[in-house]
């Protein structure tokens, strides 16, 4: 669901003043400033005044109802039906709503509900990514990087756009909410977001070459799963060409 004029309903904690509106001026006092109660659109306190926290979970029994919150749309759900229209109703009388139905897409995130289970891609947001950086008619690696691709400092390199290669990288990162398969990748680029050189960019694009080539891929969370959390433990011994330093994970 969606709060409609969501800023409008954000309480300030500091004091705020504004001219009147040109053509709505108090004719016994003209100069006069108005005392903000609440926020307004436009202002740069709005959209944290509106909400701070981002998830609320309430338990209920055995039941469990969470809603999760982004500015003014709200991704909302229970284990028994009975508590998701609680909340509506709830909502409804404290704010004017607008109610989109099953979810779908939310933040760049694809959602695809079945009687099987649930899976989450972010097909649109990659498609629009490779368009942006001019990638569309290039051919597709097999892998995100090479596993013989050192990157370094490269100080001799040539230096790229700090703004657009750092662009990329953010982007990307956004993208490993539902492509694990490029989180190793991405990270060893981000590293050279300070000072970015040629070699960076051309290893930053080879990842979203790849992309393209699977660019329908996601996360299936199956109902049958039992969601057991597998574990892996990794080391790169002076696996760092800048500091020698080496990398463990878990």
């Amino acid at each position: 669901m969606d709060v409609k004029t969501a800023f409008l309903n954000g309480y300030l904690h500091e004091d705020i003043y504004m001219a009147q509106p040109k053509g709505l001026e108090d004719f016994e006092y003209p100069v006069h400033v108005y005392k903000l109660r609440k926020t307004l659109y436009g202002l740069k306190q709005a959209p944290r005044a509106c909400v701070d926290k981002t998830l609320f979970v309430k338990s209920t029994g055995k039941y469990v109802t969470i809603a999760q919150i982004y500015v003014d749309d709200i991704v909302f759900g229970s284990t028994l039906q009975k508590y998701t229209g609680d909340l509506v109703d709830v909502m409804k009388r404290e704010f004017e709503m607008s109610i989109v139905g099953q979810l779908t897409y939310f933040l760049g995130q694809q959602v695809k509900q079945s009687a099987e289970g649930y899976f989450i891609s972010q097909e649109k947001y990659a498609k629009n990514l490779i368009k942006k950086f001019e990638l569309e008619s290039c051919k597709s690696p097999r892998k995100p990087i090479s596993t013989s691709t050192k990157l370094s400092k490269d100080d001799a390199g040539q230096p790229v756009d700090s703004i657009v290669y750092r662009s990329l990288i953010g982007s990307l990162l956004y993208l490993t909410a539902s492509r694990p398969d490029i989180m190793y990748s991405v990270g060893m680029c981000a590293r050279y977001q300070s000072a970015p050189k040629e070699s960076h960019l051309i290893a930053a694009k080879m990842i979203l070459k790849y992309v393209k080539g699977i660019v329908q891929y996601g996360l299936w969370y199956s109902k049958e799963s039992d969601m057991s959390l597998v574990t892996f433990c990794d080391a790169d011994w002076a696996g760092n060409v800048d500091d020698r330093k080496s990398t463990s994970g878990g």
